[in-house]
Order: structure tokens, then sequence, then C-alpha cells
């Protein structure tokens, strides 16, 4: 099992009120799974992508990650895990504006130590990978939204992380950008890469393996993805 989370809960206090963004969350991801997190906005999936992503620790619970309890590990800790097996691919792209694309790509191998020449190496191929070879030297102002997005995810392949982590990926995209960055994450699921994919539009979640439904911190529906 790759991912293990057994009875999660998150519980935020607003003034005097508890509030539970994740209330007994129980959810098991296998290697190489097409998983799309799908809620309405509130419904508990960011809450749920930052848990999962080791961004964010539950307030009860258990999160086994690879053998690993993620409940019970420090900042440091979850930094080495986040960095070594999980590519963010955001909404807003994340992308430094002063930098241009292969310098952005760069940016986890840079954090990993790795020298120049392999980092300019493998940022190339990633931006290739994701067809924007001609685009290396233009920044995030000189691109589209999609060329943007594809940015991302080659900054999020650069260390070759086994999973895919997409936070609305398409959600600021045209609808042609949308599906174009959807083909790229089903071929990097075909490739081998674990894809979790959160989002509120049921057309790009069917666009998964399998749709875990969320609604007021609680899954009230897990099921496979016909067709």
């Amino acid at each position: 099992m790759l991912i293990s989370l057994e009875n999660i809960y998150k519980i935020y206090k607003r003034g005097d009120t508890a509030v539970h963004a994740l209330d007994g969350v129980t959810l098991q991801i296998e290697n190489r799974e097409f998983v799309a997190i799908v809620g309405p906005s509130g419904s508990g999936k960011s809450t749920m992508m930052n848990i999962l992503g080791c961004l964010d620790t539950p307030s009860e619970g258990t999160y086994i990650f690879e053998d690993k309890d993620i409940s019970k590990l420090n900042d440091d800790q979850l930094a080495v895990i986040r960095n070594r097996h999980i590519g963010f691919v955001f909404q807003s792209f994340n992308l430094l504006p002063k930098l241009d694309a292969v310098e952005n790509v760069e940016l986890p191998l840079t954090y990993a130590g790795k020298k120049g020449s392999v980092r300019r190496e493998r940022a190339v191929e990633m931006l290739n990978a994701v067809g924007l070879g001609n685009r290396i030297h233009h920044k995030p102002s000189e691109l589209s939204g999609g060329q943007q997005q594809r940015v991302a995810i080659a900054r999020a392949l650069s260390t070759d992380p086994p999973i895919i982590l997409a936070d609305e990926p398409t959600g600021n995209l045209d609808t042609k950008s949308g599906r174009e960055i959807m083909e790229i994450l089903k071929e990097l699921h075909l490739s081998g890469k674990t894809i979790i994919l959160i989002t509120h539009d049921i057309s790009v979640a069917n666009q998964a393996e399998r749709n875990v439904h969320i609604q007021d911190g609680k899954i009230v529906n897990d099921v496979k993805v016909v067709g």
C-alpha cells in the first residue's frame, strides 16, 4: 500500500468554534493509481491535499506513507518526503516571474543539490517532454496559461518523484488547454506515476480511474470510473 489514511481528523479553531475540515477520513491509495479527490468548495478536499502532500499534519488519526508514519514526523522529515516523493502541480502554477521556464524547472534540482550542468540537462529534457522545448527561455509572462502549467508539470517531474499531486490543475485554463493538461497527466500515469488529482469538476475527475467524493470533511463515495 502506498498511502493509508486511518480515521484522519483536521480541526481548526475559529474563536471558540472547532471546525472539522476533515472528519474521520479513511482512505487507501495503491501505487500507480490515478485517483481524483472531488468535491465542492469547502468540502475539505484542499485540506485532504495538504495532508496527503505532507504540507500539513492531521489533528488526529494515522497517515502511513510507504510504511512510514507521517503523523509522527517533524517538519524537516516531512520536507524530505515532499522533495523526494511528491511532485506538486497547482492551479496558480506557482512559477517565479523573474525566472525563465528552464530556470523554474531547475529549482527542485537546486534544492536537491544537483550541479548546474545536471540541472540544466534534466530541466531541458522535462520541458521537451511536455512540448515546450522551444520555450525554455521564456518567462511566465511570455507564456499562455496552458504553457505555464506545462512548465509547472515539468518542474514537478524534474526530480522524478513517484507521485504527482495536482491541485485543480485545469482550474485556470480554457477548455482546450485543460484537455491538453489532462492528456499529459494520463500519459504520466501510463508511464508508472501515481496521480492524485484534486478537483471540483466532475468531468475532470471522471478522467481518472477512481473518484473519491468528499463533502463536509467526510468521504461520501469512492467509486471506480467506467470507460
